[in-house]
């Protein structure tokens, strides 16, 4: 087991992973596999480790090593574990949302997608998703409801955002997914067609006036279906709702125009769930 290593200024190079590099420098998108992600809080940490995420370093509060941290320290092995008191690591942006531990880890290697569609039955379909907070807990709501796997246009947000990653509660770990697009001939024509072809039924969730109820009796029977989300206020553009199978919307009350895209997806993952 790793000697905790003190720090004392959040200047220190050690803090680098955790306090001064971009998204963009973690996912280090010149050279992916050695990309890294950062885990907050103990039970994400845990979940990531069960997925066989591998650890980089540690660092936790003073009072966790021999508290709650002790037996993440034995289960990382010989990597790092860097240590200061609270009030220096409270600076930190977003630290005490944390629970106190962080843990830096290598980023997994993503399936292709035909890889990750063989044998699912339902499919989370994501066009242009930005915001991290939604991608988290679609993500949630995805791995709470049954959904196989999660497939994201090249404009999403990179579900191993950190705050992605701490709002998903892990769950960006257990629920396979990959970027559909770039290598299925652009989205969405090409990955549109892609998904045509491995057997999926596509729905894009969208307020139109021929819209099926999300209720329909027609959509409870489909064997393999692709439901399909759009950004945060437009929702799908038009091209991906023309090409797909079904448009589905969900019934409004008081005047409610619509919901957020993650509440949405979490009645959408439920009434269309396989049967």
């Amino acid at each position: 087991m790793a000697e905790p290593i003190r720090l004392e200024s959040l200047d220190a190079p050690e803090l680098a992973l955790f306090a001064h590099l971009t998204e963009a420098q973690l996912r280090n998108r010149l050279e992916p596999e050695k990309g890294v992600f950062i885990a907050e809080s103990p039970k994400v940490i845990r979940v990531a480790l069960d997925a066989g995420c591998a650890p980089v370093a540690l660092l936790m509060e003073q009072r966790h090593i021999r508290g709650q941290g002790a037996a993440l320290i034995r289960r990382c092995g010989e990597i790092p574990v860097y240590t200061a008191e609270r009030p220096l690591l409270a600076r930190l942006t977003g630290y005490e949302l944390t629970r106190g531990i962080l843990c830096a880890m290598r980023r997994p290697r993503q399936p292709e997608v035909r890889a990750l569609c063989a044998g699912a039955r339902r499919l989370a379909v994501l066009e242009g998703v930005v915001d991290a907070t939604n991608i988290g807990a679609i993500f949630r709501s995805a791995a709470a409801l049954g959904v196989d796997a999660v497939l994201l246009s090249p404009t999403c947000c990179d579900p191993l955002n950190r705050r992605a990653v701490r709002v998903s509660m892990g769950t960006v770990l257990q629920v396979p997914w990959a970027v559909i697009g770039p290598a299925e001939g652009g989205w969405p024509q090409g990955g549109l067609a892609l998904l045509r072809e491995l057997g999926f039924q596509t729905a894009a969730m969208a307020l139109t006036g021929d819209a099926l109820l999300i209720d329909d009796p027609r959509l409870e029977t489909l064997p393999r279906l692709a439901i399909v989300l759009g950004a945060e206020g437009d929702g799908l553009s038009p091209g991906t709702v023309a090409r797909c199978d079904y448009t589905v919307r969900i019934p409004m009350s008081h005047g409610v125009d619509s919901l957020n895209v993650a509440a949405a997806s979490a009645v959408a993952f439920w009434q269309l769930r396989a049967r």
